[in-house]
Order: C-alpha cells, then sequence, then structure tokens
C-alpha cells in the first residue's frame, strides 16, 4: 500500500458504478458524500447510535484501567478520568467525521491504557505518563506524514503482528480477572483463584454472570453485546447490594449506589494536566522504550482497523486504498496527543465501528453521531461510576478473547514464526510489561532466522530493532558500567 490516499469521491462520475447522485442534494449530502456512497442520513444516524452503543464500554474500562497509582502513589479521580475518556472520544471522533469524512469512531485505546497503567506510572507522575501520551501521537503523526509508516508496516513480520495483538489481549484479560478478584495474588503461588485459593463473595459472582452473560449474547450475534452485559450486571449489582447484607468493602470500586442525581457538571480537573520534564529521573532508554511501545499499541491496531473497516464499507479499492486514508492515519495519531492533553490516555480506530458500517454507515456522517453521543455523555458522569469494577471487568475479559482470535493467522508449524510469537504472546501477561513481549519476539524473531541461514530475510530496520531491544533487556548492567544511577 503507497502513501498516497485516493481523496473522496465529489462527483457522479466518480461514485462508482451503478451509483446514482440525485440533483438538488442538500449541504449535509454534499458535504459528506452521502448518495454518492450509496448512503442515506438515516443509515449514517442508526450506524451511529449503533457504533456508540457497541463501544460505550469504553467509559467504564478506561478509568478502571487508569485507576491505579503513579510513582508518589497518586491516583486520578473517576470522575475525571470518565470526563476525559468522554471528552477526547466525542473531539476525536467528531474531527475524524467532519474531516476524515469516513464511518470511523475513536476513544481510548485500551492497550495504550494497560501500557501507561503497568509501565508508565509506576516509573513517573501521572502528568508525565499523559505528556508521553502526548509524544507518541505526534510521533505518529510524524510518521504519517514522512511515509515511515510504510517502511516500519513492511519491517515488522506479520506474525508478530499478530502476536503483539494476542499479547496485548492475554494482558488485558489479566487485568480484567485481577480487578475483579477472579485471580489473586497468592502466598504459595504468585497467583489463585480468589483469595486462599478459591472464589468468595457476591462481587465475584456477578462478574463471573456478567462474563458469561457478555459470550452468550455474542453467541447470539447480539448487537451492542457488551453493553447490554454491563447494563444487565449493574443492575443485578445494585439490586443484590440493596437487597443482601453485602460488606461495602468487598467491592473494590465502592458499593453500586446512585448517591447524587443522574445529571452533573463534567469534571474537566484532569485537563491540561501534563507535563514534559521530570523524564531524565527515568532515563533515556526508558522514556525511549515507552514511546516506541505506545507507538506500537497505538500505530499498529489502528492501521490494521482502518483498511479492514474501510473495506467493510466497501471504500477501499483493491489495494487497500480508501478515500481520506492519509487524513484518517493522521487524526487517529492526533488522538494520542488529544487524549493525553485531556488527561484520558491515547485515543485510537476502535474496531467496533464495523457494528455501524454493518448498520449500513459509509460517511463520517456516522462518526459524528457517534462523538456527539460521546459529548452527551459528558453530563451523565454520575451514572457511569455507579457500574462496580466488578461489571466492568467482565468486558475487559471478554475484549481480551475477541483479540485471541488473531492466533488463527499464525503458522504454528513454522518455529521462525511460533517461537517468537509464543514469547511475544506469554511474557506480556507473565512479566506485567507489553515491551518485554515485544523485544522478546523481535530478538527471538532475529535470532531464530539467522540460525536457519536466514539472516537476509529479517531484515535492516528489523535487526536495528533487535539491538535496541538487546540493550533494553542489558540497561542496568550498561549503567553500571557507565556509572549512570
Amino acid at each position: 500500500m503507497t502513501q498516497q490516499s485516493v481523496e473522496p469521491r465529489t462527483s457522479p462520475e466518480d461514485a462508482g458504478p451503478g451509483s446514482r447522485v440525485p440533483a438538488g442534494r442538500s449541504w449535509l449530502d454534499r458535504y459528506f458524500h452521502i448518495s454518492e456512497r450509496g448512503s442515506t442520513v438515516a443509515r449514517e444516524v442508526r450506524g451511529g447510535v449503533t457504533t456508540f452503543m457497541a463501544m460505550a464500554y469504553i467509559l467504564l474500562l478506561n478509568p478502571l484501567i487508569l485507576g491505579g497509582k503513579d510513582v508518589h502513589d497518586q491516583v486520578l479521580g473517576q470522575s475525571g478520568l470518565i470526563t476525559a475518556t468522554a471528552f477526547a472520544a466525542a473531539a476525536t471522533t467528531l474531527l475524524m467525521g467532519f474531516v476524515g469524512k469516513v464511518p470511523l469512531a475513536l476513544a481510548a485505546g485500551l492497550s495504550v491504557s494497560g501500557v501507561l497503567a503497568s509501565q508508565v506510572a509506576p516509573a513517573m507522575t501521572w502528568p508525565q505518563a499523559m505528556g508521553m501520551c502526548v509524544v507518541y501521537g505526534v510521533v505518529i503523526c510524524l510518521l504519517v506524514v514522512t511515509g515511515l509508516r510504510e517502511l516500519i508496516m513492511n519491517a515488522i513480520p506479520l506474525a508478530l503482528k499478530h502476536g503483539i495483538t494476542i499479547g496485548i489481549g492475554l494482558f488485558i484479560a489479566l487485568i480484567g480477572l485481577y480487578k475483579a478478584g477472579f485471580v489473586h495474588q497468592g502466598t504459595a503461588t504468585p497467583l489463585s483463584l480468589g483469595p486462599g485459593g478459591q472464589l468468595a463473595g457476591w462481587p465475584v459472582l456477578i462478574f463471573a454472570v456478567t462474563l458469561l452473560l457478555i459470550f452468550m449474547l455474542q453467541a447470539r450475534d447480539v448487537p451492542g453485546a457488551i453493553l447490554i452485559g454491563i447494563v444487565a450486571g449493574t443492575l443485578v449489582a445494585i439490586t443484590l447490594n440493596a437487597v443482601a447484607d453485602i460488606d461495602p468493602k468487598s467491592w473494590s470500586s465502592g458499593p453500586p449506589e446512585l448517591t447524587g442525581g443522574a445529571v452533573s457538571s463534567p469534571d474537566f480537573s484532569l485537563f491540561g494536566n501534563v507535563e514534559f520534564g521530570g523524564w531524565g529521573d527515568v532515563g533515556v532508554m526508558t522514556v525511549g522504550m515507552i514511546v516506541f511501545t505506545l507507538v506500537l499499541a497505538g500505530f499498529f491496531d489502528a492501521m490494521a482497523t482502518i483498511i479492514g473497516v474501510g473495506t467493510e464499507a466497501k471504500l477501499a479499492d483493491d489495494k487497500g486504498r480508501m478515500p481520506g486514508l492519509s487524513k484518517a492515519l493522521f487524526i487517529d495519531g492526533a488522538g494520542g496527543a488529544i487524549g493525553g492533553v485531556a488527561g484520558g490516555s491515547g485515543q485510537t480506530v476502535f474496531v467496533e465501528s464495523a457494528t455501524g458500517v454493518g448498520e449500513g454507515a459509509r460517511t463520517g456522517l456516522a462518526s459524528v453521531v457517534t462523538g456527539l453521543f460521546f459529548a452527551a455523555c459528558l453530563f451523565f458522569t454520575p451514572l457511569t461510576a455507579i457500574v462496580p469494577a466488578e461489571v466492568a471487568s467482565a468486558a475487559l475479559v471478554v475484549i481480551g478473547a475477541m483479540m485471541m482470535q488473531n492466533a488463527r493467522h499464525v503458522d504454528w508449524g513454522d518455529r521462525s514464526v511460533a517461537v517468537p510469537v509464543f514469547l511475544t504472546v506469554v511474557l506480556m501477561p507473565f512479566t506485567y510489561t507489553i515491551t518485554t513481549g515485544v523485544a522478546a519476539g523481535v530478538i527471538s524473531y532475529a535470532a531464530i532466522k539467522a540460525a536457519q541461514g536466514r539472516a537476509r530475510d529479517v531484515g535492516a530496520f528489523m535487526w536495528v530493532l533487535t539491538f535496541v531491544f538487546l540493550v533494553y533487556f542489558a540497561l542496568n548492567p550498561i549503567e553500571s558500567w557507565l556509572g549512570v544511577s
């Protein structure tokens, strides 16, 4: 695929065979090229609403993932996180709709948030972590503008890309299981089934019921299965909390109660809380690895999602080119910076956009509708805050299971592929860092290819990455040798 993109078609002649563009179209039709792409305003609205329903769970999951402590034991307020998540999703999705003019919705990337919570925040403050989001967003924008994205995409083997997605899925699932109390940090073993090796308490039961319900709804291809499961689980939790004698401390995020009204003013306390200084305490190499990991987490999935959804919407040609592709990629990169400034993590294109396309969405008008719904959520923070962590965690496990589907694309019979993918997948959750999995996969891929006498197949860029990751693993002895604390 080349860097050049096919711009939106603006004339009836370019509308494609069989398309009819009526005369006297409205400005809405002309601006979004609705008739030219064989759609209607009603379809676009329906598609936008469907996409929102399919991805609204992010308003609950993102605050859950980012609810941990930073290096100074500081935490981000839940109401501020919900506002930041909704605002950033609304801003980037509206931008995609009005500028990109394609049916793609954006919100906080779970993989990006996972990196921030597990790797970045433990090493620096939350404002500095959000600063890293801004940096990685700018990097992606530069990659798009300069065309270097093609070099990176072509250099990393497809199997490793699938392995990264699978590993992130397992990592996210582990976070969900742990936050729900289903998996516990054991005493005799590193991890165990609940405290003391057994499950106990109503909250973990609600998690299990919610998880099974979502899987059952998905098995029946019910649209918005994740959101429906979360709503149902929350209602069950509220009912049980009201009628049963449940210890308030057993709920990891507090009992599911609506203490005030359903409507409130947005909490913009995290907006603009970004710092770019103090990274010297972490080390230049560590900062570089963090940026690289965030780029991996936010860039490759978005690239595949944009092309995949565009193809599903019949906007892409046989070479994968689609109207406004470069604009869409640039906006996706800008989402990292927008999310960092908002305080809600980097934004990326969601694969749930395909649900709106399935309802007939073909233009950016659908994204505008989705963005407006996210904007409306700014005023309903109390409603989202009552969802218990145990219910929201079930959705994390479901997302992890969905990302595991990439395993079918891996040739497990080829050791030069299977071993690097295996190391990438298992080391992400086992070490609780995404960078370690990527590093092990890159190094093992280059080493096995060299052992097979196929070192040239690795490629120059992959060898550079191999050297960088070797330095990453040997960072501690290197710093000691250089006398750097």
